[in-house]
């Protein structure tokens, strides 16, 4: 039996963690928001959270479009392997260190907005049969748009209250 909501449980969860998301950040005064905590962890500012978020939304996109072109996508990215997520992310942190938090988020609010209309354009079978797209192989549609999404926005809202935790309270210093 399949749930008939899973499909609107998504587009909510989502678009209310990616909002939670943005109101962290924008409880950081302004003139602090770009500031780098120190930490041994890869992400060291809010730009850093946001185009993690930002360019799996872009693979997340780019597996799709070859998916529903009938192409088996390479995942996650040309060149890496699952047990290589953690080059991946270097590789993407490396990328975005140019990339002010202005332009992050808007980036991010784009891709957010794109990853949501593509899954407005499926049934809520479309989404949660297994196997219903050849490409997602033994898994759904939903638990990647998920995982791209309401999950991967609960792992940055978590990052993010920690950064602003530790910038505000420097800031009350």
């Amino acid at each position: 039996m399949i749930d008939k909501n899973e499909k609107e449980t998504l587009l909510l969860d989502s678009e209310e963690n990616f909002n939670r998301l943005l109101e962290i950040i924008e409880s950081v005064p302004s003139r602090k928001r770009g500031i780098s905590i120190e930490t041994p962890e890869r992400d060291k500012n809010f730009r850093d959270v946001i185009m993690h978020l930002y360019e799996w939304h872009a693979m997340l996109e780019r597996w799709y479009k070859e998916g529903m072109d009938g192409d088996i996508p390479f995942m996650p990215a040309p060149g890496y392997k699952w047990s290589s997520i953690k080059l991946l992310n270097m590789r993407i942190w490396e990328n975005y260190q140019d990339v002010t938090l202005a332009q992050a988020i808007k980036k991010l609010k784009l891709s957010h907005q794109r990853v949501m209309n593509l899954i407005k354009l499926h049934t809520n079978e479309e989404l949660v049969v297994k196997k219903y797209y050849k490409w997602t192989k033994t898994s759904n549609l939903l638990s990647y748009f998920s995982a791209n999404t309401s999950k991967h926005y609960i792992w940055a809202i978590k990052k993010c209250e920690g950064m602003a935790k530790t910038i505000n309270k420097e800031e009350s210093k």
